[in-house]
């Protein structure tokens, strides 16, 4: 038991520094069999005052790229939601959509802890399939869970 709780600690200790040094830290959860990977920001809404962002679907570098994007990209400013955006990956075009925090609860537990009862928002990131369409385009197939209101 008291292992678990020092490897809690270093984990948190590690998520502040990330939050104090670079703005924010991501969490990336990885794939297995049954299970759909996702990964999630926690910091931008405290420091860049733009909704946190949550990825189900992508393996954690190209969801630690994305959310990086995203943050310089948008920090301090106005983020586009449910719009394509061109920009945000060399690799494809994604949507920002409106997601409640009360529907991530299972997946932002770094989140959550680190918020504690402080007001925060989150956004969930919508990409394409491999053939380029979106979720709610036919022939659409991918591994992603929408957890927000995705329309177009």
């Amino acid at each position: 038991m008291e292992e678990n709780e020092d490897k809690k600690e270093i984990y948190f200790n590690r998520v502040y520094d990330n939050i104090k040094n670079i703005g924010y830290h991501t969490t990336a959860i990885m794939e297995e069999e049954n299970f759909t990977p996702f990964a999630y920001s926690t910091g931008i809404f405290e420091n860049f005052k733009i909704p946190e962002l949550f990825i189900s679907g992508l393996g954690p570098n190209l969801s630690g790229e994305l959310i990086k994007n995203y943050a310089e990209k948008f920090k301090f400013g106005k983020v586009p939601l449910n719009e394509r955006l061109d920009d945000l990956s060399e690799k494809f075009p994604v949507y920002l959509i409106k997601v409640s925090n009360q529907d991530l609860t299972e997946y932002t537990l770094t989140s959550i802890k680190f918020y504690e009862n402080r007001d925060y928002e989150y956004l969930q990131l919508v990409f394409p399939d491999l053939n380029g369409n979106f979720p709610n385009e036919t022939n659409y197939d991918y591994d992603q869970k929408i957890i927000g209101e995705f329309e177009t």
